[in-house]
């Protein structure tokens, strides 16, 4: 399956136990590769932000790699 950039920006990304982490805004991509590197996601309320990598808008940095399942909420596993 593919998707646009675009269709997956304000999809809500969730954990595999069903934690909601917040909405998808934006996307980091390796210049060299050409590929997804990570994904940017505004927290909700309820995340704790300081337990996760930032950047200076204070989005989570989640590696693409963890995606799981892209339908109706985007499902990412947590790196324990």
């Amino acid at each position: 399956m593919k998707l646009f950039a675009t269709e997956l920006r304000g999809k809500t990304v969730m954990t595999e136990d069903g934690q909601i982490l917040g909405v998808l805004s934006d996307f980091i991509m390796d210049t060299k590769s050409g590929k997804i590197a990570s994904i940017l996601v505004s927290p909700s309320e309820n995340v704790e932000s300081r337990l996760f990598k930032t950047d200076a808008e204070g989005r989570l940095i989640l590696s693409f790699k963890t995606m799981k399942a892209v339908k109706d909420v985007i499902v990412t596993q947590l790196a324990e």
